[in-house]
């Protein structure tokens, strides 16, 4: 499959994920999802990027159904982006379709020539701010 080096080309949307009720919504409690085989790819070297997705969130009204985030991380594999965009693009997603009360996305990629990057993006509901 030919790689899209193209910026945010062809990225998948929110609308591949899948959301379930939260059953105690008043409830402020914390989910954490790791997903150790996340894959994309350097739009300046075409090579692959491999990572560690964790996702950690409180949830208000709803949750990420797992299988379909599976299938929505999946669509990454053969994308061009960049490690800080992908973060970000993929927390914005969780965020448009959950509105959660704080959720944190960290992304820990494999060392390439010697050098590991970790690119941690946040939302909070209360500050209203993504940072």
């Amino acid at each position: 499959m030919p790689v899209d080096k193209s910026p945010l080309a062809k990225l998948p949307g929110p609308e591949l994920l899948e959301t379930f009720e939260n059953q105690f919504p008043d409830r402020e409690y914390e989910i954490e999802i790791v997903c150790p085989e996340f894959t994309s790819v350097c739009p300046k070297t075409g090579h692959p990027d491999f990572g560690t997705l964790t996702i950690t969130y409180v949830p208000d009204k709803l949750c990420v159904e797992l299988k379909s985030l599976k299938l929505y991380l999946q669509q990454y594999r053969n994308a061009g982006i960049f490690y800080e965009h992908v973060t970000n693009f993929i927390l914005e997603a969780l965020v448009g379709k959950l509105t959660p009360r704080w959720m944190q996305l960290k992304a820990a990629f494999t060392p390439r020539g010697g050098i590991g990057t970790t690119v941690t993006a946040e939302f909070s509901q209360e500050q209203g701010k993504r940072g």
